[in-house]
């Protein structure tokens, strides 16, 4: 079977699976989401026979997905010719006990018969190394030990052990229980204790969601893209990464294959500020706790655009030897080169991040003095760069410019610092950083600005089209209805829109040209259309855009604009922020109803 996107995260903030259409385990990573690969099949060609869990039923004819309303636990029915059918039940435990919340290295599995004499085999081949595969050891007990690099795993089940190690087909006569997690006795009945982890992690997860502020229309699809950006933050330090996947290129052979585990600065700030729409303040909160970490480590010097979930600054990267790749298009990447680059709008971001704690008094911990003068060393770090050449958002890998979006990027850092200084009562500070933040403004607008054809450029050098510009106006850098941005964005749209989808650049970089559209950048047309005035044809992008996610409800890094097909990292953290902009934005008020 030819992998797809069509995949289903499970999770709970510590470790998460994708499981594909036929309820196979195609990707997990353990300790954590930047670890080694427990299953990885996802990554091993066409028909990989090994890295993954399949609980299948014998003459299966039908089988149908779905996530139990309001949460990531997964529920998976199967049905054979005869009628016989089972579901299986998919999840990682995560809730709250009397000591502190439970969400350990842990899969869990619930197997049940619905109809008739179902009959199920259990294949579980995890991986070392990548690729190499793992071989089961018997315990004394009801569970089979695994060994993947520094980890070790024990899967305790109520099934025959040895007919589970055999990958014999048995029949399921009653629930079947399948726990995989640490090497340690499973002291309690094993059924009953599952079935208590499941109650309790679907209370915790539907308690969540009942607690956000989301819009009246599309609510399933924000609420379903807000589950999965939670997933995507590392529970232990608040860092919140890109996709849970590494490797999926943007379009075929491109040889763009990314290793996108890990915490981008920037797609941090673009998940909290969605978050924060939809009143998800426990994410941002623990997402300041990771970034004052960062700041205080950096001591008022270089902020890298990335780092590990730990804050681990090393991200050497290197290829996997010994994996095939997503369909046959390697190479496999672990770790990422774009660590070690300079990418100027870090500044802002860590900046604009953090803005918010200077006056939100819901947080437990508001932004105090000690806050003000960290950022302070961030944004001294934006004034001195805001004019200097780096890598950009797009993490060029041989060129460097001076790029617009960068700079606007250093602007708001001092801007807002400005609004914090004003807020903490400090005047003088305010003032010192209004000058400097208009100083940038000015001086944008003289070098990227180009009076021939009338729009911004996305470099002080040259005439690139980019549609990182449309960022400006959520950047409160420029109105909707100043002359300079429209005539921006008709030349983005004549340079860069492809139909209902927007490519982010159109010129030849490291590898050749695009050929894919970049799924954020066609949500930042659609809310700058709505900005100026185009509602209608906004909603109708958004509308075709919804429509083209996977059957989990969720969206990749990139989209064929001819053929529709998703390619590119997933989850992609960005996509999902779109979702949710779009739809506060569009979304009729709920005041209509009433």
């Amino acid at each position: 079977m030819q992998p797809d996107l069509n995949l289903w995260p499970i999770g709970n903030c510590q470790v998460s699976a994708l499981i594909d259409s036929s309820g196979r385990y195609v990707w997990a990573c353990v300790p954590r989401v930047d670890g080694e690969p427990l299953f990885s099949a996802l990554l091993d060609g066409d028909d990989p026979q090994k890295g993954f869990w399949d609980i299948s039923l014998e003459g299966v004819v039908k089988t149908e997905t779905a996530y139990l309303r309001n949460t990531p636990v997964l529920i998976t029915r199967h049905e054979d010719e005869a009628g016989n059918a089972i579901e299986v039940i998919d999840f990682c435990p995560d809730y709250r006990q009397r000591v502190g919340p439970y969400r350990p290295v842990a899969f869990a599995r619930i197997v049940r018969p619905l109809h008739g004499s179902p009959r199920i085999r259990v294949r579980v081949r995890p991986v070392t190394g990548w690729s190499e595969p793992v071989r089961a050891k018997r315990g004394v007990g009801n569970y089979l030990r695994f060994r993947t690099g520094d980890v070790s795993l024990r899967l305790t089940m109520s099934a025959p052990v040895g007919i589970v190690q055999e990958e014999r087909a048995f029949r399921l006569e009653s629930p079947a229980y399948f726990f995989l997690g640490p090497d340690e006795p499973f002291l309690r009945e094993i059924g009953n204790a599952m079935e208590g982890m499941l109650e309790s992690t679907v209370l915790h997860w539907q308690s969540w969601v009942r607690g956000l502020a989301i819009p009246l229309e599309w609510q399933s699809a924000v609420i379903r893209a807000a589950i999965t950006l939670k997933l995507c933050q590392h529970a232990e330090t608040g860092a919140i990464v890109a996709a849970l996947t590494t490797s999926i290129p943007e379009h075929h052979g491109s040889q763009r294959n990314w290793d996108y585990r890990f915490c981008w600065i920037r797609d941090a700030y673009y998940t909290v500020q969605a978050l924060n729409r939809l009143g998800a303040l426990d994410v941002l909160e623990s997402y300041l706790a990771f970034l004052r970490n960062i700041v205080d480590a950096a001591r008022g010097g270089h902020i890298q655009p990335l780092y590990g979930v730990l804050g681990e600054p090393d991200l050497e990267e290197r290829i996997v030897p010994d994996l095939a790749g997503y369909r046959g298009f390697g190479p496999v990447r672990e770790g990422n080169q774009a660590a070690r680059q300079i990418q100027h709008d870090a500044y802002g971001q860590i900046v604009l991040s953090s803005a918010q704690a200077f006056f939100d008094e819901r947080l437990f911990r508001p932004a105090g003095e000690e806050d003000f003068l960290a950022l302070e060393r961030v944004g001294q770090r934006a004034w001195e760069n805001y004019d200097q050449p780096d890598a950009g958002l797009w993490e060029l890998r041989n060129s460097k410019w001076v790029h617009t979006y960068s700079s606007v990027m250093c602007w708001a850092a001092c801007d807002r610092l400005a609004n914090a200084a004003a807020a903490l009562g400090k005047g003088d500070r305010a003032r010192f950083w209004q000058k400097r933040a208009n100083h940038i403004r000015a001086h944008i607008e003289r070098a990227a600005w180009r009076p021939d054809s009338q729009c911004f450029s996305a470099t002080f050098e040259g005439e690139q089209f980019d549609a990182s510009m449309l960022q400006m106006l959520d950047l409160r850098f420029i109105r909707p209805d100043d002359s300079r941005f429209l005539t921006t964005l008709a030349a983005l749209e004549k340079q860069l829109r492809r139909g209902s989808h927007m490519l982010r650049y159109a010129s030849e970089d490291d590898f050749g040209l695009p050929q894919t559209a970049f799924n954020v950048c066609t949500f930042w047309l659609i809310e700058a259309l709505h900005l100026t005035g185009r509602t209608e044809e906004a909603r109708g992008l958004f509308e075709g855009i919804l429509a083209q996610r996977t059957p989990s409800g969720l969206l990749s890094e990139d989209i064929d604009p001819k053929t529709g097909e998703l390619w590119g990292n997933f989850p992609q953290t960005y996509s999902l922020v779109g979702i949710i902009n779009c739809a506060t934005l569009l979304s009729r008020p709920w005041s209509t109803i009433r």
